[in-house]
């Protein structure tokens, strides 16, 4: 047994293990992070994008098709819209924090105060609310407008009907019909 400083043998070991221990360790949180739940698919990315940017303005409002709820409203991108229940008869939104991390409002461009409104949709049922930030969130038929972080790729709406964030949500149709 040592008295004073343990012998030079020892802390060169103590020196070579620790930052081993260390590289393991970041190596297994990372596989760890990496994994998907058994037999499912992967859970969306809340903190960015997973796939390449999609073509189109993701500030127009536009129509597309989603099997089994027909034509909707979608970003430039493709991507589905979705209303929030809480937000009926309000005109304005009350989606924030988690809410709007998991449902994106679409907002418009600084600088920019007119929705763009693509084919097939009513320019007269676009509109705007101010968001307590200062943005501006494009709103159809008076209800503000969101995307769902769920929704990668064109044609989905894997938000439709869900209750989340204290409401439930759904698509909207061109005419300004909730999709029910």
């Amino acid at each position: 047994m040592w008295t004073s400083a343990p012998p030079a043998t020892m802390r060169s070991r103590v020196l070579t293990v620790v930052p081993f221990v260390a590289v393991l360790a970041l190596a297994s949180t990372a596989a760890a992070c990496s994994r998907t739940p058994t037999g499912g698919t992967p859970p969306p990315n809340f903190g960015g994008p997973t796939r390449p940017l999609l073509a189109g303005s993701p500030h127009e409002v536009t129509t597309g098709q989603v099997h089994g709820l027909g034509t909707v409203l979608t970003t430039g991108q493709g991507l589905t819209l979705y209303v929030y229940a809480p937000d009926q008869d309000r005109g304005t939104s009350i989606c924030y924090d988690i809410c709007a991390v998991q449902w994106p409002p679409m907002v418009l461009a600084p600088g920019t105060t007119t929705p763009q409104a693509g084919p097939g949709v009513r320019a007269g049922l676009l509109g705007t609310t101010r968001r307590t930030d200062g943005t501006l969130q494009v709103t159809y038929a008076g209800w503000p407008l969101y995307r769902w972080a769920g929704d990668v790729e064109p044609g989905q709406a894997t938000g439709q009907g869900i209750t989340n964030s204290g409401g439930l949500w759904w698509v909207i149709t061109p005419a300004g019909k909730v999709v029910r």
